[in-house]
């Protein structure tokens, strides 16, 4: 077997979008809920989905019971739009550090690479990080049935670079993403903490000690 290609997750993997999510959530909650946030509330919010976060917000706040259902999806409807325009403001900046290079070596190597995010504004932030020209393909997640741990998004971004799922290496810094790497049949290399990720194939813990030398020869030695 031979590798053949490269899928990515996005977030915490290539960048961060957790501060501009947090910025976006202190602004809405500040504003309209009266809220002040502390910093150590970011944390809690990393990775959870938008009304998630704001029942925790509220809760937090011990305003609960205060709002209709219409009234809570309006104000996520209001981060998300102070998100988005925060976007705005990102730039290579907000790479991580070590990603860059590696994207290099990957791209000299001639292996292909495809985006397995589920955010639906990937595509702009790959745009404003300028590293849209990277990547092969991006998975549309307005196609997906399911979510991670789900195999669905890295099975579709290995097949939008045409290669085979065993053949293709996968990146992701979550627990979820690895075991939906793992159930795509693809190798899994995961970013981060050894013990959140252990049913990964190889693990870094930091995008900085990303090394696609030490990649290839993990994934030739456990698909020989």
């Amino acid at each position: 077997m031979m590798l053949k290609g490269f899928t990515f997750d996005l977030d915490g993997v290539i960048t961060d979008t957790a501060n501009y999510h947090f910025a976006a959530w202190k602004k809405m909650a500040h504003d309209e809920l009266g809220i002040d946030l502390p910093d150590s509330m970011n944390d809690k919010l990393k990775g959870i989905s938008r009304m998630d976060s704001l029942d925790i917000i509220l809760k937090f706040g011990h305003k609960e019971n205060d709002y209709t259902q219409a009234q809570k999806e309006q104000f996520a409807t209001d981060k998300n739009n102070l998100y988005l325009d925060s976007l705005k403001n990102m730039s290579a900046k907000d790479i991580l550090p070590g990603v860059k290079p590696f994207l290099d070596s990957i791209k000299q190597a001639g292996y292909p690479m495809s985006l397995a995010s589920a955010s639906k504004n990937a595509p702009t932030i790959l745009n404003k990080l300028g590293l849209t020209d990277y990547f092969d393909a991006i998975v549309d997640p307005a196609t997906l049935k399911h979510g991670k741990p789900n195999p669905e998004i890295y099975q579709k971004a290995a097949e939008a670079i045409h290669e085979p799922d065993y053949d293709c290496v996968g990146l992701e810094d979550a627990a979820a993403g690895i075991q939906a790497i793992n159930a795509a049949d693809q190798f899994s290399v995961g970013i981060g903490d050894k013990d959140v990720l252990s049913k990964a194939d190889l693990i870094f813990p930091s995008t900085a000690d990303l090394s696609l030398t030490k990649i290839e020869e993990a994934y030739k030695q456990a698909r020989p």
